[in-house]
């Protein structure tokens, strides 16, 4: 048999999660932790979250549970991953603080994910030295575990070689090979980003998201406030398909590919109405979500087995960490006692 890959992923807790993270992410997940090719870990990640949220620690902790839910609810089994805490694992930032030493700031200035997200943020000068580090401190993550496949998006690359570069460097540096160079896996084109509602990039802060928690009546009332084709004014005035959002998503979600053509050639024609489409497009992502709404409200009713669950796979996730830490410490010759 195929000795399993070990896979690190995970999210911050600022929120709960959205259709974006369930395309982008989640489903696959699930695919590989039922795939057998894995022994997976998934990170809830508390201490980046701080980074940025560091003066409102309620939303953090608020959004601790509601993430581990939305995990349960898709199918994240914790027999098979293990769903863990950041902030229970103190040898991450040992490590991370190790890693510190072996890059310089010059580096982690010129990283372009860094960059962008510094810009988007509007920090100016004033950028949290933790936020400022927080690829090293991803890249302890990964290495602690010996993460050896990550999850992530398009524009996580530049974080993934960082983290090759510091583990080569340690490994290097101390002259040993304990560290594994993890490998990125990226969503199929297309699917690395769902737009909002109003047709840009989903965000929580941004208010435009359809979340997996949402009832039928909050996903009726967001479909309905969707982004369409300002020039579709009357039922049979001709519309355009490129950027209205409701074909944009039943692209994604409708397995049903004949009959969103069929909508598709009926709408630039002129003669199919935005409610009309709109309410097809309810049922479509309705049909998806319901499991996953039911599952949630079950786990949510004993919301203490949930904290039990991350309690028991923060437990067996520290174990690993130990002992990857002792053989880091022994590398450097710093295990002085054992």
């Amino acid at each position: 048999m195929t000795e399993q890959k070990v896979l690190l992923t995970g999210d911050r807790p600022t929120g709960k999660l959205h259709i974006g993270h369930y395309v982008g992410s989640l489903k696959n997940r699930v695919a590989m932790q039922n795939s057998g090719e894995y022994n997976p870990y998934i990170m809830i990640a508390d201490k980046q979250a701080f980074t940025d949220n560091a003066r409102d620690p309620q939303k953090i902790h608020n959004s601790l549970l509601e993430v581990a839910l939305d995990y349960l609810a898709v199918g994240i089994d914790p027999q098979k991953t293990t769903i863990f805490v950041q902030s229970a694992i103190p040898e991450l930032s040992e490590l991370t603080e190790y890693f510190l030493n072996l890059v310089s700031i010059a580096r982690l200035q010129r990283n372009p994910t860094v960059k962008t997200e510094i810009q988007q943020k509007g920090f100016g000068e004033s950028i949290p030295a933790g936020f400022f580090i927080y690829p090293v401190s991803q890249a302890a993550d990964i290495a602690l575990f010996k993460g050896e496949v990550v999850p992530v998006g398009d524009d996580q690359e530049p974080m993934l070689e960082q983290t090759r570069e510091l583990i080569r460097t340690f490994n290097r540096t101390y002259d040993v090979d304990i560290l594994k160079e993890p490998q990125g896996i990226f969503p199929p084109k297309g699917q690395g980003r769902i737009p909002g509602l109003d047709g840009v990039k989903m965000s929580k802060s941004l208010g435009n998201a359809i979340y997996l928690s949402d009832s039928q009546d909050e996903l009726w009332n967001k479909i309905k406030s969707m982004y369409t084709d300002p020039t579709h004014v009357k039922v049979d005035d001709p519309g355009h398909v490129e950027g209205n959002m409701v074909f944009t998503y039943l692209d994604i979600f409708d397995p049903d590919t004949s009959k969103v053509a069929e909508l598709k050639a009926q709408y630039q024609q002129g003669g199919l109405g935005d409610m009309k489409l709109k309410k097809y497009l309810f049922e479509v992502l309705d049909a998806e979500l319901t499991p996953i709404r039911e599952r949630r409200a079950e786990f949510a009713a004993d919301r203490e087995a949930v904290l039990a669950m991350l309690a028991e796979g923060s437990k067996r996730a520290r174990q690993t960490a130990q002992t990857t830490m002792h053989e880091i410490r022994e590398a450097m010759g710093i295990e002085y006692w054992n």
